[in-house]
């Protein structure tokens, strides 16, 4: 039935028919990669005993890391003497909060680097340098002379101690099966109880045996002790093989891996913010940081302003506290191992009930008097945040990309100490230095967990189909190694599987898929918008897929930056926009090798071979590049392109704009080019250009591939080729 355009009702009832047949495309495509669940690693598989799990992965690893963890929490500790810290360096409730909050920061800042080195190197090397480094500035922290020294030391104790997250987290997730993942991680987080338990008193027993105001110095100095036993002890520990529980679910044993390119911070963040499990739970864990730092400092200045209490006296209370949590975690660990194997989304379900149950709890117990009922309260909504917590590891192993899992782990600490600790202990401290610190913790605590543990309850609904995608990106892995095994003088140069790519919530890319052959030239068509650009983006690194996987040369370049795939051999030329257009032609040609690794003579000689390319340039090497006609510039942004030698050379739109006598001037080049083997993926809105240099063509449509074959087939497909001619340029 033809519109009416001159009816609004008409056109505006054909939009919502258009956007809901969208919605139903999309809602079918995100059912059908949800995987059933004997294909989810870990869901419906028999139980398996924690004393199994350990005989799997050896006891070392778990132990080692329990006492890691034990070590590195005791610092923490120390906010039992703030009182007597705030009384010698004379400073504000807001400042202390500042200066011990900003070591929090200060992880954070180091676990996200140390993530990315610890998915390039032995993370079991890192352990012990990492330890030795937090205890000098821990023994640094007991000299002291005034906040900003203290805010100085400190803030390189955070440093020291920001591998224990993304190294251990993901070492144990790596060490032990994936039906006891749970249990395991309840053994190691038994640490941080233990520590704040035992801590507190410790800290508060060397520093009144000490005696005098200055006696919390000695504290420092005997918790620098520890790390560095810590270090020798960590030298045992042996690497296992990364994403090896999950490789045996899916197929039954561990893929030898290829070398490949590492993955940047900033790479790892853009794909990991796309799975929304991930998302929702790293929100939801950086809003209850609000709670998980202010409140404890606060409370430690509340015993001694408000109740009177000396060192060794919240050195007992800040003990009691933790008490509960101590018991509940083993339980937790057995629940959540239980749940997931029945319903992975049941898992994070209950670990966002256990933050809302502690937001109650706050809420209930920071308005009792009595300090008796108000440790009850404070300890019983520690339990749940701390059992809560046990569910995060296991979750995030589940849906992050096993490449990727330390950069995952490092994830947390950033959203809970910057987002939440720092900015959430300046908050405190001001309302704090206003009204008075129990109404500090009132205004922040409950709220915080409440809307922390929504958002985490709200993300459940997506893990299934996170797994799903977590599973079909190793499915697909195992079937090209079985082909490149098979086949090993056929590996593409280019290869693009499954992927999909949205820009913010509309997604243009689906299910893509497409290789690129040896010396092959592959002519990329498709309508206006169809997402030819798109996917060279995809492919180039200027952008993350939602999922899907890219290859160079057989190796997985998905999560690898830009920078690096272009070193690889990955080279794209813009079409109309390569150029430097106030240098003049020479020092564009030098401009683009500045970031090589070459010689002098190496450079010359690449300038060399591309002015023999393109000779009309070389008599014009003194003369602005902006001068030169279009076709011009183009051919000097292609010559810029060759001189990296590339594996593959992407154009996108060679002809843009261009006068056919100089389009056929470049097809001459890019005809030369194609002699000598050089591999290229031409994006161009003409169709009889495409055809007189590919050897097959792909045609996209609302980024879709709706044909794929030798060029000249694209011919006999009257509606495609029609599409081409008709659609425009773009894409």
């Amino acid at each position: 039935m033809a519109l009416d355009h001159d009816d609004p009702g008409a056109l505006a009832a054909a939009v919502l028919d258009e956007e809901a047949r969208r919605q139903a495309e999309e809602d079918a495509r995100s059912a059908a990669v949800v995987l059933p669940d004997d294909l989810l690693p870990g869901v419906g598989a028999a139980p398996m005993s924690l004393r199994a799990a350990l005989r799997t992965g050896g006891p070392g690893m778990v132990i080692v890391m329990l006492l890691l963890h034990f070590v590195d929490e005791l610092p923490r500790t120390i906010r039992v003497l703030a009182p007597d810290i705030q009384d010698t360096l004379g400073v504000s409730d807001t400042t202390l909060l500042g200066v011990l909050g900003f070591g929090g920061v200060t992880l954070v800042l180091g676990a996200v680097p140390m993530a990315a080195l610890a998915d390039r190197v032995k993370r079991v090397a890192i352990i012990p340098v990492a330890a030795l480094f937090w205890a000098v500035f821990m023994f640094l922290c007991g000299t002291v002379a005034n906040a900003f020294q203290l805010f100085v030391a400190n803030a390189f104790v955070g440093l020291g101690l920001a591998h224990r997250i993304p190294v251990s987290s993901s070492l144990l997730a790596d060490t032990y099966p994936i039906e006891a993942r749970s249990r395991v991680f309840a053994l190691e987080n038994m640490g941080r109880p233990l520590a704040h338990l035992t801590g507190p008193l410790i800290v508060a027993g060397i520093a009144t045996a000490a005696g005098g105001d200055e006696g919390w110095r000695w504290a420092f100095y005997a918790l620098a002790i520890p790390p560095v036993i810590m270090a020798f002890v960590a030298l045992i520990l042996r690497e296992p093989p990364r994403g090896r529980f999950e490789q045996e679910a899916v197929f039954g044993h561990t893929l030898d891996r290829a070398e490949e390119l590492p993955v940047s911070i900033g790479t790892a963040f853009a794909r990991l913010k796309k799975v929304r499990t991930f998302y929702y739970l790293c929100v939801g864990v950086g809003v209850l940081g609000f709670a998980l730092i202010a409140i404890p400092v606060q409370f430690n200045l509340l015993l001694e302003d408000h109740y009177g209490y000396e060192a060794i006296d919240r050195g007992i209370i800040e003990s009691l506290l933790w008490l509960m949590s101590l018991l509940v975690l083993p339980v937790a660990g057995r629940v959540f191992d239980a749940r997931f194997r029945r319903d992975p989304s049941a898992v994070m379900r209950l670990a966002g009930i256990l933050v809302i149950s502690a937001g109650v709890l706050y809420l209930i117990g920071l308005r009792l008097e009595p300090i008796a009922p108000l440790v009850v309260f404070l300890g019983l909504a520690q339990a749940c945040i701390s059992a809560s917590f046990i569910a995060a590891p296991a979750i995030i192993s589940a849906v992050a990309p096993y490449r990727i899992r330390a950069q995952a782990f490092a994830l947390l600490p950033v959203f809970v100490f910057l987002m939440g600790g720092f900015l959430g202990g300046l908050l405190v401290g001001q309302v704090s230095d206003a009204y008075g610190e129990r109404t500090a913790m009132t205004v922040v605590g409950p709220a915080a967990a409440l809307i922390a543990g929504l958002l985490i309850v709200y993300g459940a609904r997506f893990i299934r189909a996170d797994i799903s995608l977590a599973v079909a990106e190793l499915l697909e892995e195992q079937e090209e190694m079985q082909r490149i095994r098979e086949q090993p003088d056929d590996v593409p140069v280019l290869q693009v599987r499954n992927l999909d790519y949205s820009y913010g919530p509309v997604q243009v890319l689906f299910d893509v898929a497409i290789d690129v052959r040896e010396g092959e030239v592959l002519a990329l068509l498709g309508t206006n918008g169809a997402g030819k650009s798109t996917l060279l983006r995809a492919v180039s690194g200027l952008g993350i897929p939602d999922r899907g996987v890219v290859r160079l040369r057989g190796r997985t370049i998905t999560y690898v930056e830009a920078e690096l795939r272009f070193a690889a051999g990955i080279v794209q030329l813009r079409g109309g926009n390569g150029i430097f257009a106030e240098l003049t032609i020479a020092e564009n040609l030098r401009a683009s090798l500045l970031a090589a690794d070459l010689s002098r003579a190496e450079v010359d000689e690449r300038i060399a071979e591309a002015l023999g390319t393109f000779p009309v340039l070389a008599d014009r090497l003194g003369e602005r590049a902006g001068d030169l006609s279009g076709g011009q510039q183009q051919m000097l942004a292609l010559a810029m392109a060759l001189m990296h030698r590339p594996e593959i050379l992407l154009i996108d739109e060679l002809s843009l704009g261009l006068a056919p006598l100089v389009v056929q001037e470049l097809l001459r080049v890019i005809e030369r080019l194609k002699a000598k083997g050089q591999t290229m993926i031409i994006v161009e809105q003409s169709l009889n250009v495409a055809l007189s240099i590919a050897d097959r063509a792909v045609f996209m449509e609302k980024g879709r591939v709706r044909f794929e074959g030798p060029a000249r087939e694209l011919l006999e497909r009257d509606d495609l080729a029609r599409a081409v001619f008709l659609g425009g340029e773009g894409g």
